[in-house]
């Protein structure tokens, strides 16, 4: 077993690992490379099926994995989880990867219905506080182990008519940050993803999205979309050396300096853009 920087055995490899989301995009591609490292996961998803699928392709990569239901939005479905992970492990998991969410986009704020708003929060932000909440005390007990939330360069882009996964996605790196200090000299890491554009489902017809929306996020996606298989893997390595921040893509590293170094320019021209987009 290889070693990671700070003398231990990589995290990631023969990892006891619980992935929400796990049905389809990144998820499943967490879960495949976990298999290929020589995993076991428990493959979580609202749609028991695509988790099915997911259990054989991670069977298929080398690793062994079962299925489990979960709706990240509802605590006590979460509490099952990290119950069900704990019965097949026989103890804490060893990894949490914290994925699963929607796309959400197109009207300005006061013209986002407040439905989509709860439902895009209840999923993207309460999903990863509800992920923390029931399996950071766990892994904290045990003196080990990482925590992987998804979140996005959305976090800090701050683009406009997309209020809701921007404060979405944003509550992630905070809630991430603030477990990474909480949990310092645990034993546990806690690691927060911010890409751009991966080729995921996360358009698909049931996301709170308008017409524009999808429209752009597709080109978006087919002209700068990095594979999921590609973003597992380099957040995987980051998690074995212990980085709290992932921004994969050159992209998204250009706007996380820039909205640093010049924030009131950057929203002055995220702004006109916008207005010209549209």
């Amino acid at each position: 077993m290889r070693l990671n920087p700070f003398g231990g055995p990589r995290r990631t490899a023969h990892a006891d690992a619980v992935v929400t989301g796990s049905g389809s995009g990144i998820g499943r591609a967490f879960a495949i490379e976990l298999g290929r490292r020589g995993g076991r996961v428990v493959c979580s998803d609202i749609d028991l099926d695509r988790a099915a699928e997911t259990t054989e392709l991670v069977a298929a990569a080398g690793g062994k994995a079962v299925e489990a239901a979960c709706d990240v939005a509802r605590i006590e479905q979460v509490i099952r989880l990290a119950d069900t992970a704990e019965q097949w492990f026989g103890g804490p998991p060893t990894v949490v990867i914290n994925n699963a969410g929607i796309g959400a986009g197109g009207p300005l704020i006061g013209d986002f219905p407040l439905a989509d708003w709860q439902r895009t929060l209840g999923i993207n932000l309460w999903g990863v506080i509800h992920g923390c909440h029931v399996f950071a005390p766990r892994l904290r007990a045990a003196g080990r182990g990482a925590i992987v939330n998804v979140a996005s360069a959305a976090a800090f882009g701050a683009a406009p008519r997309m209020a809701a996964y921007n404060v979405s996605k944003a509550g992630v790196l905070a809630l991430s940050e603030t477990l990474s200090a909480e949990l310092a000299g645990t034993g546990v890491s806690v690691t927060v993803l911010c890409p751009t554009g991966v080729k995921t489902n996360i358009l698909q017809a049931d996301s709170p999205m308008d017409e524009l929306a999808e429209r752009l996020g597709g080109t978006l996606l087919r002209w700068t979309g990095r594979p999921p298989a590609a973003i597992a893997r380099t957040t995987l390595d980051a998690v074995d050396g212990g980085s709290l921040y992932v921004v994969p893509q050159i992209e998204a590293k250009l706007l996380w300096q820039t909205k640093r170094l010049l924030p009131g320019p950057y929203t002055r021209a995220a702004g006109l853009l916008g207005r010209i987009v549209r």
